[in-house]
């Protein structure tokens, strides 16, 4: 299966440049024959319009997520994308997938609410969202569900061996990307798609540098902290790691009971 992250700038509230720029990444995707791109959290409306946020959240079922199913079918490439959920009065950071028919496979809202303004503007997620892709088992986190082992170990014990992570990692942050992401993948051996976005929003600069990690903690593909990249990874090339390099930390952990 090839996958890709799309890391490019913040649409800063413009929907109609966000649904181009899906388009355009979804017909060069497409050609290289790419099952699923990821892309950035809060991609509609754009993550740092936290003003905005409630204005604009639409309800599952609503003209993004119609608008978003027609392009996956239309360009028979699939996608996870980040965007601002309404469920009545209450509003969401969440995530939806369409594979390349344009179904949805999976809706997820952010457990881990980073900060002061997304805790004041979102609600929180409370549970976990798995679906098959490829026949590969799959899960979606949101940024700074990233950073925490327990929910990507809690993913790996449901048997997932692909998360996919829709970010907005800022630029005095890139330890994420460099090391706690890596380390999430290799204590769990599987494979981590991180999608930032490049550039400032409303003020808010970016550390760019999304990656795909395989098992081993190795980058597979990664982009720089500037500059806008399609990244492409064949996820078949995993298959020919040394299974002696793939962590056994599951297997071999020790329970110790304190008195």
């Amino acid at each position: 299966m090839i996958i890709a992250v799309h890391q490019g700038p913040s649409p800063q509230g413009n929907i109609k440049n966000a649904l181009a720029r899906v388009n355009e990444t979804l017909a060069k995707a497409a050609s290289k024959d790419v099952e699923m791109v990821v892309f950035p959290e809060l991609f509609l409306p754009g993550y740092n319009q936290m003003k905005s946020h409630a204005h604009v959240a639409q309800k599952q079922g609503g003209t993004w997520e119609t608008q978003l199913a027609a392009l996956a079918k239309d360009h028979g490439c699939g996608l996870t994308i980040g965007w601002a959920e309404r469920d009545g009065d209450k509003i969401y950071n969440s995530a939806s997938t369409f594979d390349r028919t344009g179904e949805k496979l999976s809706h997820y809202r952010k457990i881990q609410l980073w900060g002061s303004t997304e805790k004041a503007t979102f609600e929180f997620g409370d549970r976990y969202s798995t679906f098959m892709l490829a026949g590969v088992k799959t899960g979606l986190l949101i940024c700074y569900d990233i950073e925490f082992p327990q929910h990507v170990r809690a993913l790996a014990q449901m048997g997932v061996q692909l998360i996919l992570v829709p970010t907005a990692n800022p630029e005095k942050f890139s330890l994420v990307c460099n090391t706690l992401v890596p380390a999430r993948a290799s204590e769990n051996a599987l494979t981590i798609a991180y999608a930032n976005y490049c550039g400032s929003d409303n003020g808010l600069s970016f550390c760019g540098q999304s990656t795909i990690v395989g098992p081993d903690a190795k980058s597979l593909a990664s982009a720089s902290p500037d500059k806008e990249a399609l990244l492409i990874a064949d996820l078949a090339l995993i298959n020919n790691i040394d299974a002696a390099l793939l962590s056994t930390q599951h297997a071999d952990f020790r329970k110790v009971f304190t008195k």
